[in-house]
């Protein structure tokens, strides 16, 4: 298959009540508006395949760019291909659940996203922020450092009233993570979403929402979810 013969494709999977959805949460034109389990069949077709999803992705369509990171080879993708990729993640659901997903199964996962949090740049910063949830999710204890996780903590008390939004939201989740799915430092990821306290989300003509790690963290523990690993990361 080619990138004309996935377009076509996709448009046909499109539906308008999808994109009106995407396109408030940030999305915005080119898009179809297709059902990410749509995708499924598709993808099925054509398996990995680096060079179409680098076409798809930089085709600016939302739906397609999606669609990259279901069919990438993370691993053939260098930091610069990242970056790349994160220059045209123009809103969250490109940033935290296409380019940072993608990201985390590729073994240079960790030095990119620390490299991300580092920028300064809101989209950048979630991306990172959020890769480091993927990856604690779905990769063995042991693959991380606990210091440098500890650190990473830290760094959340200390940071995230000051963060940007989207950013803000991603660190938050960042605590939620470790405390639920990295062991060692459960109690130390309850302590800091317990000084942390409810992180508040200003939105647009709407009241603000508020983001609380500590009481889903413990929702978690009390439905024996502490330890929980994901066998993948992308569907």
């Amino acid at each position: 298959m080619n990138v004309e013969t996935v377009m076509r494709e996709l448009e046909a999977l499109g539906k308008e009540r999808l994109k009106k959805m995407y396109i408030s949460n940030g999305a915005h034109e080119p898009l179809f508006g297709v059902a990410t389990g749509e995708m499924k069949p598709l993808f099925k077709k054509i398996k990995i395949n680096q060079p179409l999803a680098d076409e798809l992705y930089a085709t600016g369509n939302y739906d397609a760019m999606y669609f990259a990171g279901i069919i990438a080879d993370p691993n053939a993708m260098t930091e610069a291909d990242y970056d790349r990729w994160m220059d045209g993640a123009y809103f969250y659901m490109l940033s935290d659940y296409v380019v940072a997903v993608t990201l985390a199964e590729a073994d240079i996962a960790q030095e990119v996203a620390d490299k991300w949090i580092a920028s300064g740049e809101e989209l950048r910063m979630s991306a990172g922020w959020s890769c480091y949830c993927w990856l604690l999710g779905s990769r063995p204890d042991i693959d991380f450092s606990e210091s440098k996780l500890a650190g990473m903590l830290d760094r959340v008390k200390d940071t995230i009233y000051d963060a940007p939004d989207r950013a803000k939201s991603a660190m938050n989740n960042f605590m939620y993570t470790v405390g639920v799915s990295y062991k060692p430092l459960h109690e130390k990821a309850l302590e800091t979403a317990k000084a942390a306290g409810p992180i508040e989300m200003k939105r647009d003509k709407k009241k603000s929402s508020f983001l609380n790690a500590y009481e889903n963290i413990q929702k978690a523990v009390d439905k024996g979810q502490l330890g929980f690993k994901r066998k993948h990361v992308r569907c």
